[in-house]
């Protein structure tokens, strides 16, 4: 039995515990991986997902339980899973100074690659990655998503029976995830097994099981479709305008209710009933209700439904006396004036151009979303805008200030949460909170004021004196927010605030945006995220320094879109030869067998 099970299974754990002291990390899960699929790992900050990994790698001892990875018993000989496994962490670790091609010839000798196979996998890892034009460019000088594209790459080009994933493509753009997943199907045909943890929903969606954590614990663990005919309920989707007043008359009505893109989501027990009752409540109270309709839940909605279950915060209707007593929030009227003005805005550095003549408008009060893949430019342009770096040429104001000539003026008026954590790791949270009210000049009774509500706004109450680094990734986020808009700036500059960060943080994350939106603050915004693009009033997509697009998301869908959209169902398999045969015929060319 045992030995059909071995035959069968890349990975088994029973039972698998890990405990610090008398902190539970892993609490007793077990699961058994199949030899040649994709399992998925998904959870919030915390779970145990990168503890979970680290076992199973042999890189933790596990403190109780038994755990077999492709044949090799974890628990008591986990030196000889070398050479039988493939781990990339989520912070891998790349040699800057050697270029893509050594860093690969690097890991391939370590791992004694024949030279022979090694030429092959090589060339077919470059192609597949699009790193092949780019292969003597140190590792150090490449964009983020090539640099994850390039850590894959050094992880496979041995050959592994197993690969594990911890977070792979956190902080990639949409662009580079799709070439990352791309490489993951070509190995698959090869035999090798996926053990992979993402924050992306839709990534999960592409396994072939999922395993939903929380707390150390596995919650529920299947195939993403069976997941979701498995849930209680079901799922409505609101198109309504104007969409702040329909999430608060909503959330005065309903436990749990989730802004997704343009619309909303809402889990009922009887849809036939609540699909006219929702109607009829939110146009008695002056919202312009397009649909409510039934619909399929995305694995993320299973997500957020579950923890919200279990967190006691269930979507059940109120009882109608409190709803018909609910009254709406007035929202401040904008005006047409712009707070942000762009006009030929250039950055070069050398012979490098990294912004190129872009020129927009954001008008007061808007969200703006700021899109396109690693080195596009994005960064640039909002550390420009934020007067931390001169214009090569054009012109810009912010706030009404010249952003190179009034940049120490105009400081003041603006806040800006960066792409990496940028607050003081040793520093507690409330010592960080301390630090940048003095920065911004808070005294007295205001800073007393703004430091309680950056607590209650980051759900830090009562964790004041933890320090920063040893706080979830979704706190650390809500804090470096709260620490940005300390001072009440008209203009907020996020870059990539939410990434890494799990649905149910990044949902929350997007409830405190709103809320700022809806005070009349200015939020231009990066991210990676296509589903947060939605939520924006407007989005640019800038592409090599270019700006390609401007408008709002539904424009841009109906303008831009050349054709119709259609979803095919596929297996793994069948999607791998339509990707590699796609390529092929773009290309023109014929691709080496794997």
């Amino acid at each position: 039995m045992v030995a059909a099970k071995m035959q069968q299974y890349a990975i088994t754990a029973s039972n698998l515990t890990k405990k610090y002291g008398r902190n539970v990390a892993v609490n007793g899960i077990s699961l058994e991986v199949k030899k040649g699929e994709i399992f998925g790992l998904v959870g919030p900050d915390g779970a145990g997902k990168t503890t979970t990994i680290q076992m199973l790698c042999g890189v933790k001892t596990i403190t109780s339980g038994s755990a077999s990875v492709s044949g090799v018993d974890v628990v008591h000989r986990p030196d000889r899973l070398g050479g039988r496994i493939g781990h990339m962490t989520e912070g891998f670790s790349l040699y800057g100074a050697l270029t893509v091609e050594e860093n690969i010839d690097y890991f391939a000798d370590l791992y004694r690659v024949p030279a022979e196979l090694r030429r092959e996998r090589k060339a077919q890892l470059l192609d597949f990655s699009r790193l092949m034009k780019f292969a003597d460019r140190p590792a150090e000088k490449l964009s983020g998503g090539m640099k994850k594209k390039l850590a894959l790459c050094c992880a496979l080009i041995y050959s592994p029976e197993v690969v594990f994933l911890d977070e792979p493509t956190t902080g990639v753009d949409p662009v580079s995830r799709r070439d990352f997943w791309k490489i993951i199907y070509n190995f698959l045909s090869a035999g090798i097994t996926v053990f992979v943890s993402t924050p992306y929903m839709d990534e999960a969606e592409r396994c072939d099981r999922v395993a939903l954590m929380r707390e150390g614990r596995i919650l529920k663990c299947d195939a993403p479709q069976k997941l979701k005919q498995a849930l209680s309920g079901s799922l409505l989707s609101i198109t309504a305008q104007p969409l702040r007043a329909a999430v608060s008359l909503l959330r005065g009505a309903y436990n749990e209710v989730q802004i997704f893109g343009e619309d909303l989501h809402l889990m009922v027990s009887d849809p036939a009933s609540e699909q006219s009752v929702i109607r009829d409540y939110l146009t008695n109270n002056g919202v312009v209700v397009e649909s409510v309709r039934q619909t399929e839940p995305s694995l993320e909605d299973i997500f957020v439904t579950e923890i919200a279950a279990l967190s006691g915060a269930a979507s059940q209707p109120k009882s109608r006396t409190e709803t018909t007593g609910t009254e709406r929030e007035e929202l401040p009227s904008k005006d047409d004036g712009y707070a942000v003005e762009v006009a030929g805005l250039s950055k070069r550095f050398g012979d490098f151009t990294a912004v190129n003549e872009i020129s927009f408008r954001v008008k007061k009060g808007e969200i703006f979303g700021f899109l396109g893949p690693n080195g596009s430019g994005k960064s640039t342009t909002i550390r420009m805008l934020c007067g931390l770096l001169p214009p090569t040429s054009g012109r810009a104001t912010v706030a009404g200030f010249d952003i190179d000539r009034e940049a120490k003026r105009l400081r003041p008026r603006i806040g800006y949460m960066s792409q990496k954590f940028s607050l003081y790791q040793d520093l507690t949270a409330e010592e960080n909170i301390d630090l940048y009210a003095g920065i911004y000049g808070l005294r007295g009774g205001g800073k007393k004021r703004r430091k309680q509500w950056v607590l209650e706004m980051a759900g830090l109450a009562g964790r004041e004196g933890v320090r920063a680094k040893d706080l979830s990734s979704g706190w650390k986020q809500r804090l470096a927010l709260g620490c940005a808009i300390m001072h009440e700036p008209e203009v907020l500059f996020l870059d990539e605030p939410t990434s890494g960060v799990d649905p149910v943080a990044r949902r929350r994350f997007w409830d405190l945006i709103y809320e700022l939106s809806a005070q009349g603050v200015t939020v231009f915004v990066t991210t990676h995220y296509m589903d947060e693009a939605e939520h924006c009033n407007s989005i640019g997509l800038i592409h090599e320094g270019d700006l390609i697009a401007l408008g709002s998301p539904k424009t841009l869908k109906e303008q831009r879109l050349v054709g119709e959209l259609l979803e095919v169902p596929l297996t793994l398999e069948e999607l791998f030869v339509a990707l590699i045969e796609a390529e092929d015929k773009r290309r023109g060319n014929r691709r080496p067998s794997s």
